[in-house]
């Protein structure tokens, strides 16, 4: 392991450490790379001193040498949505206070006026690769590694800024907890600007000393090509991928189905994440594929802190227990720690795991702690040492009739009728309840539903206080690049 405090990749040098398309590059070509990039970042400079650098990359080995190009030249590291609209950019590059851009290709010309109209200097990995390599500086654990942008689906997202301890937790926790070797190998086909590809899949595939597949999309077709071939032993997604796959296997032939789900099948490790997996879902991908998805539990804000285990139960809808070296804990309102089981509260979290602050807002920092804990803003239920969580505190725990209902439990339910392929629920203001269920619902091509219809379907799968009092029939969700569903948008929806 280096001294310098920044997460490192494994120094195997003749190992392929990551796929991109027909080329492969070991973790030698890598590493050398990065040390050349993070010189001609430093430019005559001994320290970055944590100067904020962002990078609009897609999935590809310029990323990779971006991000830890940054980090070994001692500055803070801010992955950018490749997919951000114009606004969002502005918002995150003025509230990082960005002084330099990297991006590559055709993002080059379409990033040129908005970096020229907030004097940031925008770069390629090519023009920063030099020859001749310079010290790099010593890096504390203690510096700033990386800001992350919250997912903004209740507010503005803020600038989630991690340490390089912090980070080092993360990835070290997951390596523990799920077994990672030098054996793995691994597609990674999620956003990276997100915790999930990020730490989950790059950089503990890449401390392990694994081999990284990156896909700068996600093709469905190459990439189930390389599982009929048993390329991959592990595979993580979010729900909708997974959702995703069983709607392409709708379109195929039987017989190619089965040759795909038997590629799924000797894999070592199936996970599902970033989003609630439905219990529905869960039993699916066991039934086609004979994989058990290990479900999880984290934020922008603690990397991963809680999850079902490697070896033994994993259970339906629920997200595990607290993960090596990371304290959890649910409080009630009043903050008093809960120790009874069934009660629901607000998951808390302490731990090495656990960000720094939020950038240049320490009112925001100062609100999410109490007393040391990190307030997540979920709530959970633990059923005999297992985490189920029944949904954010903010949207998703409906306050109706003196119940606290659970919005993903019912959302879950729901799913279970053979018409509705999605559906978000909702507290809506009502005089009589305070609030009261709304279900907004997607059905199957061709299917209709009516209110009527759907409540008599209710009865008797969950109380009558859960059942929606409405029900708003859409063509799609509205969710954001995670394929979390983005619930103020519905709420706008009935305005």
């Amino acid at each position: 392991m280096q001294e310098n405090g920044f997460p490192h990749l494994n120094n195997d040098s003749t190992k392929v450490a990551l796929v991109e398309g027909d080329k492969s590059h070991t973790y030698s070509e890598v590493n050398q790379r990065i040390d050349k990039f993070a010189s001609g970042l430093l430019g005559g400079k001994e320290d970055l001193q944590e100067e904020r650098i962002a990078f609009f990359l897609p999935a590809s080995l310029d990323y990779v040498t971006t991000m830890h190009g940054v980090w070994r030249a001692g500055g803070i590291a801010v992955p950018l949505n490749v997919a951000s609209a114009v606004p969002e950019l502005e918002h995150y590059l003025s509230c990082a206070s960005v002084t330099r851009m990297v991006s590559t290709g055709k993002y080059l010309t379409s990033l040129q006026s908005l970096c020229e109209s907030m004097a940031i200097t925008l770069i390629s990995v090519e023009d920063l690769l030099v020859n001749e390599l310079t010290k790099l500086p010593a890096i504390s654990p203690e510096r700033r590694g990386m800001m992350l942008f919250t997912s903004g689906t209740t507010n503005k997202p803020k600038g989630v800024v991690s340490t390089h301890k912090t980070i080092r937790a993360q990835i070290t926790t997951l390596i523990e907890a799920w077994a990672w070797t030098e054996e793995d190998v691994i597609p990674l086909l999620l956003p990276l600007h997100h915790i999930h590809g990020i730490i989950n899949i790059l950089c503990c595939g890449l401390w392990a000393g694994a081999t990284v597949h990156l896909f700068a999309k996600f093709d469905i077709p190459k990439i189930m090509e390389q599982v009929v071939a048993g390329t991959y032993n592990v595979f993580m997604a979010v729900p909708t991928i997974y959702v995703k796959l069983i709607q392409y296997f709708e379109t195929i032939e039987d017989a190619e189905v089965k040759i795909i789900c038997d590629g799924f099948r000797p894999m070592r490790l199936n996970i599902s994440g970033s989003a609630a997996c439905p219990v529905k879902l869960f039993n699916q991908w066991k039934e086609l594929t004979g994989q058990i998805l290990l479900e999880r539990y984290g934020m922008t804000e603690i990397g991963m802190g809680i999850s079902n285990p490697y070896d033994g139960e994993r259970r339906a809808g629920a997200v595990g227990k607290p993960l090596p070296g990371v304290e959890a804990a649910l409080f009630d309102e009043e903050h008093n720690m809960i120790t009874d089981e069934e009660i629901p509260g607000e998951i808390r979290i302490k731990g090495d795991n656990v960000f720094l602050e939020y950038w240049d807002n320490p009112i925001a920092t100062e609100e999410s702690f109490r007393d040391g804990w990190f307030c997540t803003g979920d709530v959970a239920v633990v059923e005999d040492g297992y985490y189920r969580i029944m949904g954010r505190s903010s949207i998703d725990i409906i306050k109706s009739g003196g119940y606290k209902l659970s919005g993903l439990e019912i959302e879950g339910t729901l799913l279970l009728h053979e018409n509705i392929t999605e559906v978000a629920v909702i507290g809506v203001e009502d005089e009589t309840w305070g609030e009261s269920v709304m279900a907004f619902i997607a059905l199957r091509e061709g299917a209709n539903m009516e209110y009527a219809d759907l409540k008599s379907w209710c009865e008797g799968k969950m109380s009558s206080y859960k059942i929606p009092k409405a029900i708003r029939i859409i063509d799609a969700l509205p969710r954001n690049a995670m394929g979390k569903v983005t619930k103020p948008k519905l709420k706008e929806l009935l305005c």
